[in-house]
């Protein structure tokens, strides 16, 4: 049967480098209402390949971009996330969530404090949540200036060379350490620079006026160590780095202990509260979450995708899968979901349904590739 087209859906927005995609022979999709590049020519394991061995160049414009200023402006985004902001340093990024008020998941962002008399919080949020996530600061913080930045791109260079890669272009970029930021002239346009990523590579993001983005890429693609990326290989990457993607492995229906989130919030946030769904989160850092997000190893040739029941030994159902697909890098399925307290210690043995037949399934430790952030010593116990 043949779907009838939606006529009434929105038209999807194009990327500021969509032409160069497509002439990079760009296999095209949608996604959070754009238009973006699932893969290349070479394909998904030869891109997830090339960000762990050499330098991987991501689109991630489709992110929404936002600075948030005005005296005061860490302390009151504090209500809305769990997160120290007001112990940011100029300079620095944090992640965190924003909350509903029974402590669920909103949206996951990064929030980076600007250099400078003024506070300006620069916040980076998911393309699918944008419009709401802004709608949302702006009402709960009026009396700040949340100035939303529509005409700027967002790419990501990600893998082991990308610090002298970018350095080449960028002098000082190559000495930012993980989770720090810092502004860059670049022929007369000014780029925010920070040494963040969702692929578990070290590596940068950078954020730049769209009229300057396609000049800029193609400066970095003209390295050898440089390829294309689309949004496949992203996935297979942050899916073997254990990190979660918002919609799938959190939600307003997950909190961020239970997700694994809970060393992002701030020790003061712990004491203090004051942020929304406090006495939940609160309990759960006490006594335990009833489920964790768990790394999960199908013990067969074929990946199981998310929205699989996850059985125990017994066959009660005891958690979902989340997130699930092949890993280039290890040549084998791996996957993340929630299971029961009980059952998420590592080597736990589960199993699942695949089209009528039976998986084994074993509970991993996370992240299934080690991360290989750029980390100073007096940083290496933080994320």
């Amino acid at each position: 049967m043949t779907a009838t087209p939606d006529v009434h859906a929105a038209p999807l927005a194009f990327l500021p480098l969509d032409r160069l995609h497509r002439s990079l022979g760009a296999r095209m999709a949608p996604f959070a209402g754009y238009d973006m590049p699932v893969q290349y020519a070479s394909g998904i394991v030869a891109e997830t390949l090339q960000t762990r061995e050499k330098a991987g160049l991501f689109d991630v414009s489709h992110m929404g971009q936002a600075i948030l200023a005005g005296a005061g402006a860490a302390r009151a985004l504090e209500s809305l996330t769990p997160a120290d902001l007001a112990g940011l340093a100029p300079g620095h990024t944090r992640y965190t969530q924003l909350l509903d008020e029974s402590g669920g998941i909103l949206d996951d962002l990064l929030v980076t404090r600007l250099p400078g008399v003024e506070e300006r919080l620069f916040l980076v949020v998911n393309a699918s949540r944008k419009t709401a996530d802004f709608a949302l600061i702006a009402a709960r913080l009026p009396h700040f200036d949340l100035n939303i930045l529509n005409d700027r791109a967002l790419i990501a260079l990600q893998g082991p060379r990308a610090a002298s890669i970018l350095g080449a272009l960028l002098p000082g970029a190559e000495d930012l350490p993980f989770m720090s930021w810092r502004a860059f002239d670049f022929d007369g346009a000014s780029f925010f620079v920070s040494r963040t990523g969702y692929t578990g590579e070290d590596g940068f993001e950078i954020s730049l006026r769209a009229d300057r983005a396609e000049d800029f890429v193609m400066r970095l693609l003209a390295h050898e160590d440089v390829a294309p990326v689309g949004l496949g290989a992203r996935d297979a990457l942050r899916l073997e780095a254990g990190l979660p993607l918002y919609g799938h492995d959190i939600d307003e229906t997950t909190d961020p202990v239970e997700a694994g989130l809970a060393w992002s919030i701030g020790k003061r946030r712990r004491a203090e509260g004051g942020f929304p769904g406090f006495a939940r989160i609160s309990a759960a850092l006490r006594d335990g979450p009833s489920r964790l997000r768990v790394g999960l190893l199908p013990q067969s040739k074929a990946p199981v995708r998310d929205g699989a029941t996850l059985l125990a030994p017994n066959g009660e159902e005891i958690g979902l899968v989340t997130s699930g697909g092949f890993s280039p890098t290890l040549q084998r399925p791996i996957a993340m979901g929630y299971v029961a307290r009980g059952h998420a210690s590592p080597g736990a043995s589960l199993s699942t349904d695949v089209r009528g037949k039976r998986v084994d399934m074993i509970v991993a430790p996370l992240p299934f590739v080690a991360h290989r952030y750029h980390k100073p010593k007096d940083q290496e116990d933080q994320t």
